[in-house]
């Protein structure tokens, strides 16, 4: 069992905190009071070969594992946490449902020019009244023909409002239930499909999160993805990899407040000393990095497994349930040790708080993950996933 990473892995993590600390760095506080981020970044991103980072070099990609994509998100969210996000959605949900439901046709059509960063790509499960409940999905698709009419709207979507290629799920058959739910490839541009609302969010601001409505949108039938009935069937395949990549944002996110909490403590003096120097503060920074440290080693272990190809729902549940909650409870420490100077925007740790609590909710909330685990651990058929 080797702990270490490789030293093509330590390159890799030392090219993107490199990239992150010089292009993302110095305009993080500006993008979360805006909101947004530009364009240009996704393009830097794909120059690094970052935006299809998983995905083999025939369809554009870089061909690197799943563990490789933990270090780049940890990198990534180390420094700003929208712009790893963003990347996230494009890479392990839309990419993702395209390289395991496509045909060779849809791959070559849609994943490359994905992979290559020449477009951005979102992914749409979640409505008002469905997410980890798929049989409250709304959202239909009607076979008129030739096409495929989808109705309806989907909510929280990340990168909604930018992206030049979804990936949607709706129903074709609703007296199959959840086998009634297929996937579909919409273009951005197609009749009867626009971005809505964009949310106003507490953390991860400059990752743009937008509502997709569907108005009698008419897409060619070539653009059912996968089998048909099979769309929320391929999404829990799905969301086993991106809950690793969300385990990675929230380990890179506590990572960040550590290393600002030791440095304030370092600098900041009271009575005389360097509040490093009182054991209060020492505890509180060595429970810091003893969880930090566990969150990446069950980060890591969920992404060699899936690298082996074995099993690993369980396990990319616990990383993601942990490295999550942990996350919130670290930024929550780094505020306390910074004092007064912790809740103002002068110091980054109450964006860390902000942009941590995400990792508790996407991709299923920190309670559907306990119910994945359990159900998995006790042979337990589970309601949701």
């Amino acid at each position: 069992m080797d702990f270490n990473l490789s030293e093509e892995q330590r390159l890799l993590k030392k090219t993107v905190r490199e990239f992150a600390e010089g292009e993302l760095a110095p305009h993080s506080r500006e993008w979360d009071e805006k909101q947004a981020f530009p364009r240009e970044v996704f393009a830097k991103l794909a120059e690094l070969g970052l935006m299809g980072v998983a995905w083999p070099t025939e369809y554009g990609g870089s061909g690197m594992s799943t563990l490789d994509w933990a270090v780049v998100m940890e990198e990534l969210s180390r420094v700003d946490a929208g712009v790893a996000l963003s990347l996230a959605a494009h890479h392990s949900l839309c990419s993702a449902h395209i390289f395991l439901a496509g045909s060779e046709e849809q791959k070559r059509k849609h994943l490359v020019p994905l992979a290559r960063g020449e477009k951005v790509g979102c992914w749409g499960l979640t409505e008002n009244s469905a997410g980890s409940d798929a049989g409250g999905t709304k959202t239909t698709a009607v076979r008129d023909g030739a096409h495929w009419v989808l109705s309806g709207s989907k909510t929280f979507i990340t990168n909604g409002r930018v992206a030049d290629t979804a990936v949607i799920m709706a129903v074709t058959d609703r007296s199959k239930g959840k086998k009634g739910i297929s996937a579909f490839i919409v273009e951005q541009g197609t009749k009867g499909f626009r971005a809505g609302k964009k949310e106003d969010k507490l953390g991860v601001r400059s990752s743009d999160t937008s509502e997709l409505v569907f108005e009698d949108c008419r897409i060619p039938v070539a653009n059912l993805l996968g089998v048909e009935g099979m769309g929320f069937i391929d999404t829990l395949r799905i969301l086993d990899r991106g809950r690793i990549g969300i385990a990675a944002f929230s380990v890179g996110i506590a990572q960040a407040a550590l290393e600002a909490s030791m440095k304030y403590a370092k600098d900041r003096k009271q009575f005389g000393h360097a509040i490093a120097d009182f054991q209060a503060v020492q505890f509180k920074i060595a429970e810091m990095a003893t969880t930090v440290a566990a969150a990446r080693l069950l980060t890591w272990r969920a992404a060699s497994l899936r690298d082996e190809g074995r099993e690993h729902t369980a396990e990319s549940s616990m990383a993601k349930l942990f490295a999550g909650e942990a996350a919130v409870d670290i930024a929550l420490d780094a505020i306390q040790i910074h004092g007064g100077y912790g809740y103002t925007k002068d110091y980054p740790v109450e964006r860390y708080l902000r942009d941590a609590k995400l990792g508790t909710i996407g991709e299923g909330t920190s309670e559907v993950q306990r119910l994945v685990i359990a159900r998995e651990l006790l042979g337990l058929r589970g309601m949701v996933r």
